[in-house]
């Protein structure tokens, strides 16, 4: 039973609080702005005129239009609902919800079990700051079996980014499925139903279509950005769990050199020393696991989100995962120092590891350091320690599904709220447009389509130990294409068959249900050959007879051209420009242009920065030929995926 108070919410604006009221789950917008995006088609078209006579008015023109929502072009030809009738588990009527179990997808003497009648169980895995090093993405070095294994049983998406690389705005627009210029939230200091729209997340859509939906751990940041609840009652069927152990994440339980207590950015710790015995990301497995039997038992259907605090700073993890990377074997960034061709804006200062003890002990000079290359190699080595200690807890959660007999009944998503940089570019931690940034792990197991059904008894996931287990498995599917995070909540909806929402109309601020990103099922049985695009920049295109090319978009906004003390999570009103950067399989395009923050518009006649990186050729994004002469050969690349 909800409190009779449930509907009044604190909101806190700046550094004002009152309390304001937000509509219940199913009322509609109430007091959402009405205005049409910033930079909307009429002013676009204007702005776009303009720039005709620009030497890069072409590739604006391509930018305004895309800030207005390709995803419209891209789910034009989709139906509003469409179901995976080519699934064996999957058949009648989508949009009422009804699942007919039939077939299998065993063969031989298997006899798999198929999943209940009344659809799939969701178990949404995320990962904080947790860039794709794991050996099912390539990387020799990290041991990540338990991962590797679900990739094994999964369909992996090799090029799959966030839309803007910071935990808030990254989390929020990923679970409405609303891009950051939609949530309005580039900071942390905003709830998205009051101060853009009252707009449905995941867990919210599938609580109301009759699943029992959980957090545990950190799902949604939490602070204003969630209403201080995890936008609990609307998203959650009962308040999220949060370790105990998380208020002891920031202070000073690192021992030093000197045998003190210090608050490090390197942080390896023995656990029975620590307050509680224990650390975050061990309890929410716990949580977690002990949910799972309580469903099981009941017979529920639900939506479990459970999100780990590891890989993200500090580096507080286990001591004994510092065993799996001998810091020799550790080598540094291979592109460490700042690029000559680097515009300023765009690098971004590493401010949060400053404030860490250690870091500051090192007198690094700002905004560019460096760092010691010593010091360097131990943040890698730890970094990749506490990737393998995440490695463990996932493990430990989906060994849960095997016992509680759910493997053949759950779909697993697992992913990430975006990357983070260790020693590219001469940048640190997040807060910027680069791949090392923006780019996540995202893989969906799906019984019986991605990996065939179990047998009774048979083990889906045994876990895995790091520590002797010499990881060999295959990503059951790699899928290339661009995609991103922000078509989460449509691909969620289709895998378990529910009505997926619409493309959201330009301006969106008053539909409650509706997303910015097209489904990506349809890429799960996609043939890896056939997803690679000419590289060539040295000829003239046929622009009408080529395919479609996918992009992925994020951006990041800044408070001046040059590195400032804020540079990294400026607040909104200190917002002066925003990075909008696109990302194809073949390149990524930055432009840097002029913001209002007091009315959310970008004026994309403003360039004060550009960046062009050919990707084919420089994999690590460190030469910027923005100004060169194959710019031209750039505009006709947007233009052919935009002319359809």
């Amino acid at each position: 039973m909800l409190d009779k108070e449930s509907d009044r919410t604190a909101v806190k604006v700046g550094r004002t609080s009152r309390i304001q009221r937000v509509p219940r789950p199913g009322e509609g917008q109430r007091g959402a702005p009405r205005a049409p995006i910033p930079g909307g088609a009429q002013a676009a078209r204007s702005r776009a005129q303009r720039a005709r006579s620009s030497p890069h008015g072409a590739a604006l023109r391509v930018l305004s239009r895309l800030l207005r929502g390709w995803a419209d072009r891209e789910m034009r030809a989709a139906s509003s609902c469409r179901c995976p009738a080519s699934w064996p588990w999957l058949l009648g009527v989508c949009c009422a919800g009804i699942l007919l179990a039939s077939g299998t997808a065993g063969a031989g003497p298997r006899e798999p079990v198929p999943p209940p009648r009344d659809g799939m169980n969701v178990l949404f895995i995320v990962a904080d700051d947790l860039r794709p090093a794991l050996g099912c993405y390539g990387d020799s070095l990290v041991k990540s079996p338990n991962i590797d294994q679900l990739a094994s049983r999964s369909v992996v998406f090799q090029n799959a980014y966030a839309q803007q690389a910071v935990c808030a705005p990254s989390r929020v627009s990923f679970l409405t499925g609303r891009r950051p210029d939609t949530t309005r939230l580039y900071d942390f200091h905003s709830y998205w139903r009051v101060h853009a729209g009252n707009y449905s997340t995941i867990p919210q859509y599938f609580k109301e279509n009759g699943y029992t939906t959980m957090s545990v751990g950190k799902v949604f940041h939490p602070g204003i950005s969630s209403n201080h609840s995890d936008d609990y009652p609307y998203s959650w069927s009962m308040p999220p769990f949060h370790p105990s152990a998380e208020k002891y994440e920031n202070s000073k339980t690192c021992k030093g050199k000197d045998g003190e207590l210090h608050a490090n950015l390197v942080c390896p710790v023995d656990v029975a020393e620590v307050p509680l015995c224990t650390l975050p990301d061990i309890q929410s497995t716990e949580e977690a696991r002990r949910l799972l039997k309580i469903m099981k038992t009941k017979n529920r259907k639900f939506f479990l989100a459970v999100g780990y605090h590891k890989p993200h700073i500090p580096l507080r993890y286990p001591q004994e995962f510092l065993k799996l990377y001998p810091l020799e074997n550790i080598t540094l960034a291979p592109d460490p120092r700042v690029p000559e061709e680097l515009p300023a804006v765009a690098y971004n200062p590493w401010t949060d590891i400053r404030q860490r003890e250690d870091v500051q002990a090192l007198n690094v000079s700002f905004p560019y350091g460096p760092i010691p290359e010593d010091f360097q190699r131990q943040i890698r080595q730890s970094y990749f320690a506490a990737v393998s200690y995440l490695d463990t807890q996932v493990g430990r959660l989906l060994n849960a599904l095997d016992d509680v007999g759910l493997s053949n009944n759950t779909v697993v998503l697992f992913t990430a709220d975006h990357g983070w940089s260790l020693g590219e570019h001469g940048e640190w931690a997040k807060y910027s447009n680069f791949d090392v940034a923006t780019r996540v792990p995202l893989m969906f197991y799906v019984p019986g389509k991605t990996s065939s059904f179990a047998r009774p008894g048979e083990r889906v996931f045994p876990y895995l130990d790091p520590f002797t287990h010499v990881s060999d498995s295959v990503a059951a599917g790699k899928v290339k294409k661009m995609v991103e995070l922000v078509s989460l909540f449509s691909t969620l909806a289709e895998l378990a068959g529910l009505w997926v929402p619409p493309v959201c109309p330009e301006p969106s601020f008053h539909v409650a249900l509706c997303t910015q990103g097209p489904s990506i099922v349809q890429h799960f049985n996609s043939n890896e050959e056939e997803e690679d695009y000419d590289t060539d920049y040295d000829h003239d295109y046929d622009i009408e007879g080529d395919h479609e090319e996918p992009i992925a978009f994020s951006q990041y906004p800044r408070p001046a051209d040059t590195p400032q003390w804020d540079s990294d999570k400026p607040e909104l009103k200190d917002i002066k420009i925003m990075g909008y950067s696109m990302r194809t399989v073949d390149y990524r395009y930055t432009v840097w242009v002029g913001f209002n923050p007091s009315n959310f518009s970008a004026n994309l006649q403003d360039v004060h920065a550009g960046e062009l990186y050919m990707v084919g050729s420089d994999p690590n994004e460190d030469h910027n030929i923005y100004n060169s002469s194959l710019h031209g050969n750039l505009v006709k690349k947007f233009l052919r995926f935009l002319r359809r």
